[in-house]
Order: C-alpha cells, then sequence, then structure tokens
C-alpha cells in the first residue's frame, strides 16, 4: 500500500464475484479441443494402460444429482491416473432402457393423444420412442459436459447403435449355440399393468398392511396352513412341512382328494427343508405356478404346476371364481371358508408387497414360455473348462480377478450367485433389440410348438414363410456386455486388446447383482476374462424423504441447476 494510504488500480475483473458460467463452458471446450481425453494423443510414452466405461445414463430422460456423484467419484480417478502417466480411457454411452423408455413414451401419448401402443402400432410407436430416446440422449450429453467429465467423445456409444447391435446378436447366437439360451415355461416377475415380464430391479417392494389368514382346506384335513392370498390356493397340490418337524411327521407321503371353494384338488404331504417351521403354522400350501418359492419345492418333488391366475390378474378356475380379479377372489374364499367354518384365525401383518416400478402394478409370478440364459448347464469355456456360468461368476470373484470393495459386498455377491436361478430375458415390448430367433409359420401350436430344428437364428428374415419372435430382449442383456462391446467386441481390435479387462468400476450398491455379476457372465464366456479389476460399491444420493432419485418419482435433483447457481467445480 502507497505511504500516503492510497489504494492501487486493481483490474475491475479482481473486483467481481467470480462467475462459473463466464468461465467453465469455455475452459471444457479447450479441453476438448486439446484431444487429451483420447489416449491416443496424450503426450509422452504412455505404455500403463487405465480404463473404465461410464455407466450409461439411461435415456429416459435426464439426469439427476446422484448421476453427477457417480460421474464425480469416476472423473477424480481418471483424471489421476493420466497425471500418473498411465494410457487413460473413459469411455462415454448411454443406455436405451427398453422397457422404461417405452413405458414413459406410452403414458406420454395416452396423456396428449389418449392412445396405447396397440393403436399405433409396432412400428409407429417404436418410431415415436426412437425420436423420444434420441432428443433425451441430447440433453443427457449436456449434462455430461456441464459436470466437466473428461470422458473420450470419440469412443461414445449407445447400447442400441449398429456396433452395439452386432455384439447383442453375436452374444445371443454364440450362447444359443452352445446351448446356454432355451425357450421354456418358467416362473416369471409379471406385470399385469404394463403386459410384460420385468426383471427383480424393476419390482419396488412396499410395506403394507396384510391379512394372514389360517384355515384348513377341509373339515378332514390334519393341517393347518397360514396365507395373505387364499385365492391362490385353489392351485395347490401339495402342503410342505419341514422334515425335523415333529408334529407333522406321521401326516409326510399322504395324499388327500379335496374340494376346496368348488374346485378339486389333490394334496399330497411332502417334507422339504425350504419351509420355515416358526412361520403360521409350520406347514406351507405349496402353489407351484404363482410363487417362485413354490415352483423351486415343485421342482425338487416333481409335482404338477395348475396355473389359476391369467396375465390380467384374473381367475382361470372353473366355477364361481372363474374371470374375478384376484382381490375380488380373495374376499370370495375368505368367505367361503367363514362358510364352511373352516377359517381359524385372521391377523394383521404387515408384508412387503411387489409392485413394478414403472407402472405401480402389482406383480404376479406366473409361468410364462420366455427365453432363459441357463446359468447351470455345464459349458464349455474358451480356456477349455467345463463349468456353469454360475460357478465361472463365484470364481471371477473368489479368486481376486475381480476385487469388490468394501469386503462385505462381496459377501453379498456371493449370496446372490448361490441363489442365481435362470435369467429371463424376454419382455413383451416394441422398442429395444428384438429377439433374432424365426419361426416357420404355418407350424402347428404357432412358435411355442417350434423346436430348436425348426427355427434360425438370424437378425435378416431367412424368406418367405417365417415370422420373427415378437419380444424384445431384457436390457440387462446388451448392458451386460458394455465393456467389451465398448471395445469392439466381436472385432478383435486394438482397443480390446489394450484396455480390456477394464480397471475399474464403481456402480451403487443396487445394482452389483444385477449388472456387475452379468457383466461377468458374459464377459468370462464370450472373451474368457473378467470385465474389470475392481469394483468399488459407492451409496445412494436419497431425496429428503429417503427415497431415491427416480425419474417416475420425479424427485431428482437436475445438476444444471446447481451447476447454474454454485458453478460444476461446487457442485
Amino acid at each position: 500500500m502507497p505511504k500516503d494510504g492510497s489504494f492501487p488500480d486493481i483490474p475491475e475483473i479482481f473486483l467481481k464475484p467470480y462467475n462459473a458460467q463466464e468461465h467453465e463452458d469455455r475452459i471444457y471446450a479447450m479441453w476438448e479441443q486439446s484431444g487429451y481425453f483420447n489416449p491416443d494423443n496424450l503426450p509422452g510414452d504412455r505404455t500403463e494402460p487405465f480404463s473404465i466405461v461410464l455407466p450409461p445414463p439411461n435415456v429416459t430422460g435426464t439426469l439427476h444429482i446422484g448421476h453427477a456423484y457417480e460421474d464425480t467419484l469416476q472423473d477424480i480417478i481418471v483424471r489421476y491416473q493420466r497425471m500418473r502417466g498411465k494410457k487413460t480411457l473413459w469411455i462415454p454411452g448411454t443406455d436405451s432402457a427398453a422397457i422404461a423408455t417405452q413405458a414413459r413414451v406410452e403414458k406420454n401419448i395416452q396423456k396428449a393423444e389418449g392412445k396405447t401402443r396397440h393403436d399405433l402400432g409396432r412400428e409407429e410407436l417404436v418410431k415415436r420412442v426412437h425420436a423420444f430416446a434420441k432428443e433425451s440422449e441430447g440433453t443427457i450429453l449436456n449434462q455430461v459436459r456441464k459436470m466437466g467429465a473428461s470422458l473420450d467423445w470419440s469412443r461414445y456409444a449407445y447400447t442400441l447403435d449398429e456396433k452395439r447391435n452386432i455384439a447383442v446378436f453375436t452374444a445371443f447366437k454364440r450362447m444359443y449355440d452352445a446351448g446356454l439360451i432355451y425357450r421354456g415355461n418358467r416362473i416369471v416377475n409379471w406385470d399385469p399393468k404394463g403386459q410384460t415380464t420385468i426383471s427383480d430391479d424393476e419390482i419396488v417392494y412396499e410395506e403394507r398392511d396384510a391379512k394372514l389368514y389360517t384355515f384348513k382346506y377341509s373339515a378332514d384335513f390334519p393341517i393347518s396352513i397360514s396365507t395373505t392370498r387364499p385365492e391362490t390356493k385353489v392351485g395347490d397340490t401339495a402342503v410342505a412341512v419341514h422334515p425335523d418337524d415333529e408334529r407333522y411327521a406321521q401326516y409326510i407321503g399322504k395324499e388327500y382328494d379335496i374340494m376346496f371353494c368348488e374346485v378339486p384338488l389333490h394334496i399330497k404331504i411332502i417334507a422339504d427343508k425350504g419351509v420355515e417351521k416358526d412361520f403360521g403354522t409350520g406347514a406351507l400350501g405349496v402353489t407351484p405356478a404363482h410363487s417362485h418359492m413354490d415352483w423351486e419345492i415343485a421342482n425338487r418333488h416333481d409335482l404338477p404346476r395348475p396355473q389359476v391366475i391369467n396375465e390380467y390378474a384374473k381367475m382361470t378356475v372353473d366355477g364361481p371364481l372363474n374371470g374375478k380379479k384376484v382381490l375380488e377372489a380373495r374376499e370370495y374364499v375368505v368367505e367361503w371358508l367363514r362358510a364352511q367354518n373352516l377359517l381359524e384365525k385372521e391377523e394383521m401383518v404387515k408384508q412387503n408387497i411387489s409392485t413394478a416400478e414403472r407402472t405401480g402394478g402389482i406383480v404376479e409370478p406366473l409361468p410364462k414360455l420366455q427365453w432363459f440364459v441357463d446359468v447351470k448347464k455345464q459349458v464349455e469355456f474358451l480356456d477349455g473348462r467345463v463349468m456353469s456360468l454360475k460357478e465361472r461368476m463365484h470364481e471371477a470373484v473368489a479368486s481376486g480377478d475381480v476385487r469388490i470393495e468394501p469386503e462385505r459386498y462381496e459377501r453379498i455377491y456371493f449370496h446372490w450367485i448361490e441363489n442365481l436361478r435362470d435369467w429371463c430375458i424376454s419382455r413383451q415390448i416394441w422398442f429395444g433389440h428384438r429377439i433374432p430367433v424365426w419361426y416357420p409359420i404355418g407350424n402347428p401350436g404357432g412358435s411355442s410348438g417350434a423346436s430348436r430344428d425348426e427355427v434360425r437364428v438370424q437378425v435378416e428374415s431367412p424368406g418367405a414363410g417365417w415370422e420373427q419372435d415378437p419380444d424384445v430382449l431384457d436390457t440387462w442383456f446388451s448392458s451386460a456386455l458394455w465393456t467389451i462391446s465398448t471395445l469392439g467386441w466381436p472385432e478383435e481390435t486394438v482397443d480390446l486388446a489394450t484396455y480390456h479387462p477394464t480397471s475399474f468400476m464403481s456402480p451403487a450398491y443396487e445394482i452389483l447383482p444385477l449388472w456387475v455379476s452379468r457383466m461377468i457372465l458374459m464377459s468370462t464366456f464370450h472373451l474368457g476374462q473378467v470385465p474389470f479389476k475392481q469394483v468399488l460399491i459407492h451409496g445412494l444420493v436419497r431425496a429428503k424423504d429417503g427415497h431415491k432419485f427416480s425419474k417416475s418419482r420425479g424427485n431428482g435433483v437436475d445438476p444444471l441447476d446447481m451447476i447454474a447457481q454454485y458453478g460444476a467445480d461446487a457442485l
């Protein structure tokens, strides 16, 4: 400061508060123009690779603050490894999220035009969904750039672009030829409102009050059972008890013919270790067609599986229940039990109800003819070893080839793998990768009657006289190929040889079993490598009420709003 106490002239720019809007776009444009996000352009002699694929956000709308959190974690690691002199690649991309995106567009069309997808037809609906996805994609990419993510945009990928389409078809064909993909009648999560199967991750469990009913099938039946769904008991084929439960030991192996609510039943008493002795009466009415657990029990004991509820959540049995909605049927059965003096007890309990995230409909476990990936079949891998997909998925982590941190999530992973069922990969929607299977027109019984020898697995039509399977693949099928498809597989590219296995993955804990495990499944089978070396699990950014951010709830915070107010660095 001068001796006279006056202040020197200070440039006005230093007197103004910092305005991020005036600088951040310019800085990011400068970064992109430098080309240094592309590892091929980095200075120096870089030989050690480091790679991450961005978990592709769904093109169902816009990103929320949770995406910003995940992108920031990865960007910090990528920039650090780049500064250390590694040949660092961070691949951007987006996911079609087929079922979620179609549901969003259908909802918009219904609201604006009062039309359903069937009013529009397949071609027109798919066209509109593609247009919506393209617009959403542009918004998302702008958001990611605004956040300053140092992604190599020259390698951008979309799960429905041509290169990924080739990867999906190649994977399907190889797995089909190996006997790992089959069409079969198995129990699935069915959304009656959306009229499609859904995956476990698309289920929201809502705690609700429910009544637990305890009753006997008939006055002469020796065992009481407890259930919250008495309407399904018209589909029972057995009563299961624990083999160590002395209360019921004398009845094991006995069979009974019963008339229950005017529906004839043949019930066998069986012993199964899956029964909880302390729940209800300790006896389980086995409804194979309408419970995942009961389906497995039926498999173990070779029980019949009569279906008594259809795709519209209505009863199909003959008699007074026929055509009733499940809740109406429940009331009818309870009144019938009261009239017959068979109802022993009613009590209120808390129950987790499975609802579809996209539609809010109550999910019905139903047996459906669907496409599955067989996780238990013994198959030869590229290294010549023979094992199941399930065993290989377990080995990848147990051997240390994939490190999951924090360590407690390894236990969660192993528990999920141990209880893994065959993966249902077909969806009854129109947007997405259509199943590349063709059936001869006029085949007895339609496509359901076609054998493996009669179908053709290819992208293009075999010619006149053939019809394609109407279903599309579960969006997780293409997502599971993400680390290899973004690097050029099925071609043997330089990128694939250089950057795979990728170095790091940082997903939220909720998709550890649904995405991380399936990437391990696909990569080990198709490439003989794990997809990544390290998985760092992070938590979720939640709304004030504790719910996770979701587009369907509309509770997400747009990172662009935060950036406009505080700047990307502060975010």
